[in-house]
């Protein structure tokens, strides 16, 4: 099996361009994306031929094994993977994930490239757990739900936060899992968050871009940020374009191509 790696600002993904889904994908992804005894990465996306007019299906698998209906990191990944492995250069694709199916547009080509991403409508999420609610040290807080679920916090600097202790510990209480993320505002800029992340299956991320989205929109709710936020996170920043159907604007890095038996 011929995989890519690829990243979007340090949230790095496995990409397998095929016409049929390996057979025990959740157990592949397990074992070639861990950094010790794998090849290593935050998740294994398996690009499957378009269906209904889409050009592309998106499979992806956390590092864990588990399903995740979407990424905004990782579509990327995946429309550059597509558009390399067909030479296409600078293009668009509609891509069906499991979330719904998204319109992805690649502006230049080559190993690195910026590829902005409809990332669709933004739903309620699960609601916030009452024992996260209650708890100090937040002073605003909600959830939102892109395809997949997401819990926005703010506070005062989120770099003092230890998300491997926060993440873990409010994750827990959703039986499906969240992706949680932290944010706090850059003094005097209303087109800037900060923003640092726990992502479901995977632990403490880089990047995360539909969280990026989740957090631009509720903070644009707040009356915190403008429609036109750049998120900042560990790994890099993003651009949101707050509205109806959030768009998500952000680089994608080719990384090299490796060989792997199933």
């Amino acid at each position: 099996m011929r995989l890519t790696k690829h990243h979007g600002l340090g949230n790095d993904f496995l990409v397998c361009l095929t016409d049929e889904e390996p057979t025990e994908v959740s157990a592949l992804a397990r074992r070639i994306c861990d950094r010790r005894t794998g090849i290593g990465a935050d998740g294994l996306i398996v690009g499957l031929p378009g269906i209904n007019g889409s050009d592309l299906v998106m499979v992806l698998h956390n590092a864990d094994g588990s399903f995740a209906e979407m990424s905004g990191n990782g579509i990327r990944c995946l429309a550059q993977a597509h558009a390399m492995a067909n030479q296409t250069g600078a293009a668009s694709f509609e891509i069906d994930t499991g979330g719904g199916r998204r319109h992805v547009e690649i502006d230049g080509d080559g190993p690195e490239a910026q590829i902005t991403v409809s990332m669709g409508l933004v739903g309620a999420g699960p609601g916030v757990h009452d024992e996260i609610a209650n708890e100090v040290g937040h002073s605003m807080s909600a959830t939102a739900d892109l395809g997949n679920p997401h819990l926005v916090l703010v506070v005062e600097d989120c770099s003092t936060v230890d998300m491997s202790d926060l993440g873990s510990r409010y994750e827990a209480f959703y039986p499906d899992g969240i992706n949680v993320e932290v944010i706090s505002l850059s003094r005097g800029e209303s087109d800037k968050l900060d923003m640092v992340v726990w992502e479901r299956g995977v632990g403490v991320s880089q990047a995360c871009g539909t969280g990026a989205i989740a957090a631009a929109v509720r903070a644009n709710q707040w009356n915190l940020v403008r429609d036109d936020v750049h998120v900042q996170m560990p790994g890099g920043s993003v651009r949101v374009l707050v509205g109806e159907e959030p768009i998500l604007v952000g680089p994608a890095e080719y990384v090299g191509a490796i060989e792997v038996s199933v």
